[in-house]
């Protein structure tokens, strides 16, 4: 499979990785956290690694765990900013600090293809970076997340980034993607960034490989004809074959590109996060 790359930038950089960990700094702050997809040898050694951390994630079980703060009195709570974008960071017990990087190359490619007042959406919205991506660019956005306090964290980063009107919406994904077909509503640029496996607004369960196709039709009812769609998914049980098949049988007439989605250390390693489905 092709790779895409996203490169760091002055406020991100994936230092090193290796024995399922990676080593990050966000802006001043450095974290070591889990990472399943760095299953080789680092560069950096333990004591390089620790000498540098500022906060070393410890997992108590698959999904969670707990913080040890490395270097007393270092804030629990930052920002850092991507161009204008300011995004507000802060420890949470899923390993995550509110921010997927490796989605710099999604907010690049939204920013140069969608247009002032033009439609977006942003299905499993998370935090907003490519809402915030697409509203900098005056388009008229609409953020979706299953999670209430999470889309409080989305609109505390547009605010923070002194962008206003973005329409937040706080549903299941794909139930709110099929009842927009039904109310005959059309977007010139969609992103859906799906979990694995997770639960719905009302804890319905679902995993992305018995969802997938219905999450693609959907897109493809929404799109206007030029629009764009951009897909990110991460289950070992939805394969590049079965990404670009599904995808090619809705848009038949539409350039549909499958990738992996990658990243490389400072030190040289290279981290694959998941498949990138960009249709145009």
């Amino acid at each position: 499979m092709a790779r895409i790359y996203t490169e760091h930038w002055n406020d991100y950089e994936l230092i090193d990785a290796g024995n399922e960990r990676k080593l990050e700094r966000w802006g001043s702050i450095v974290t070591i956290r889990p990472e399943r997809n760095a299953y080789f040898t680092p560069v950096l050694s333990d004591k390089e690694w620790m000498a540098k951390a500022h906060f070393l994630f410890k997992e108590s079980s698959s999904s969670s765990g707990v913080w040890e703060c490395l270097k007393p009195g270092t804030p629990v709570s930052w920002s850092i900013r991507y161009g204008i974008l300011n995004f507000n960071l802060r420890l949470t017990q899923f390993k995550h600090v509110g921010l997927f990087p490796e989605q710099r190359t999604n907010w690049d490619f939204i920013a140069q293809r969608i247009q002032p007042n033009q439609r977006f959406l942003n299905l499993f919205g998370y935090t907003g970076g490519a809402s915030l991506a697409a509203r900098e660019k005056g388009a008229v956005v609409y953020h979706c997340d299953s999670v209430k306090q999470i889309n409080g964290w989305a609109k505390e980063n547009m605010e923070s980034s002194s962008l206003t009107d973005i329409r937040w919406v706080h549903d299941d994904a794909l139930k709110f993607a099929q009842r927009e077909v039904k109310r005959g509503n059309r977007y010139n640029g969609l992103i859906m960034d799906p979990p694995a496996f997770g639960l719905g607004a009302k804890k319905e369960r679902w995993k992305i490989e018995d969802k997938f196709a219905e999450l693609i039709e959907s897109a493809h009812d929404l799109l206007e004809a030029d629009g764009f769609l951009i897909a990110n998914t991460y289950s070992p049980r939805l394969s590049e074959k079965q990404v670009k098949q599904i995808s090619k049988s809705f848009f038949t007439h539409k350039l549909v590109e499958v990738d992996a989605l990658s990243m490389k250390t400072t030190t040289g390693k290279r981290i694959d996060y998941g498949i990138l489905t960009r249709i145009i």
